[in-house]
């Protein structure tokens, strides 16, 4: 991969709307995609810096009290020949238990995005 991004990241979840939201610090997004319950936000030099989750508890497939006690997360967003592979890993406790989850999300993009990769973490 020729263009790497690494950055420090932040996280929200709205329990009330099921939106789960992985964002860049510092970084500013340009555009965004939307591909079903996922939006994808990019900068002004096509990073992936967002991600937005709808319906976050059905599409991960967790009750919605394990994504309100998440504690930290680690995102790897790849785009490779127009497919954006995203790697999270998170934390969450649960009755004293620290569990950690690692979904694996593949989209086709249809825009023409460069290949990139981004490792972000909090």
């Amino acid at each position: 991969m020729d263009r790497n991004l690494n950055a420090l990241g932040e996280f929200d979840y709205d329990s009330l709307n099921d939106i789960l939201f992985f964002k860049v610090k510092e970084r500013e997004y340009q555009k965004s995609i939307e591909l079903g319950d996922l939006v994808i936000d990019f900068d002004n030099e096509e990073f992936v810096v967002g991600l937005q989750i709808f319906n976050a508890s059905t599409f991960m497939g967790l009750p919605k009290k394990v994504l309100m006690n998440l504690k930290g997360f680690h995102l790897q967003s790849q785009i490779l020949n127009q497919i954006l592979t995203l790697r999270l890993t998170f934390v969450t406790i649960i009755r004293n238990k620290t569990t950690e989850y690692k979904p694996i999300i593949y989209q086709k993009i249809n825009d023409n995005i460069p290949n990139s990769e981004l490792v972000c973490s909090l």
